[in-house]
């Protein structure tokens, strides 16, 4: 009896020192080992922060050359040889926050007449007086020397450029809906001034807007 008693009364008493033993073994070992679990938390926040901060970043930077440069695809032949059906361009969406568009520039613009964006080259600005006939196109009395179209104009006319609006021709002069035909374009509608080609490779390019080529015919 009293060799059971001591074996009831030992054993609860090995146990006590086990489930004793344990935590204190449990505690000293998380001691010892929570520098390491810290480290590992810390480093996986660490690594998680800095991709939020490199996907914030990227979405960032896509915004803002999305806002300041568009890009997009020549639908039509309206503007060849300058310009060929198929080619990207990249446009400059803020070039006209601080300056207007000058005659020969090569913009892109909202149709106004419907929704529709075009890309044609300015002709007439405000208080030009434009004139086509005899297959020539002549601005304030002026013949334009035009290298850049694919035929001399077929059709004729004359306008006036009211303020804030802008007379606009396709390069392809005879195969282009542009001025001649809907009169003429809002300030309020132009998006931006073409400037670069980047498709395909092979024609990779600054785009020419014959400004200088403008004042020598004494075009605004």
């Amino acid at each position: 009896m009293m060799q059971g008693k001591n074996v009831l009364n030992d054993t609860p008493e090995e146990w006590d020192e086990m489930l004793l033993a344990e935590p204190s073994s449990n505690i000293a070992a998380g001691l010892s080992s929570a520098p390491g679990v810290v480290d590992s938390r810390q480093s996986a926040e660490s690594v998680a922060r800095e991709i939020i901060e490199t996907l914030l970043l990227t979405f960032f930077i896509f915004w803002l050359v999305n806002s300041l440069v568009g890009r997009y695809r020549i639908d039509g032949s309206s503007m060849n040889p300058t310009l060929s059906d198929g080619q990207y361009l990249l446009i400059n969406n803020v070039s006209y926050y601080l300056d207007k568009p000058e005659f020969g520039d090569i913009i892109v613009f909202h149709h106004p007449r419907n929704e529709l964006n075009l890309i044609k080259r300015v002709i007439g600005v405000s208080g030009d007086h434009v004139d086509i006939a005899d297959r020539k196109v002549k601005v304030n009395g002026v013949t334009l020397d035009e290298p850049y179209i694919s035929a001399e104009p077929n059709y004729s006319g004359s306008w006036d450029v009211p303020e804030g609006q802008y007379f606009v021709l396709g390069d392809n002069r005879n195969n282009s809906s542009d001025s001649h035909s809907w009169s003429f374009l809002p300030e309020e509608n132009i998006i931006g001034r073409a400037m670069f080609i980047y498709w395909p490779p092979d024609n990779w390019s600054p785009i020419d807007h014959f400004t200088a080529n403008a004042e020598q015919n004494g075009a605004p």
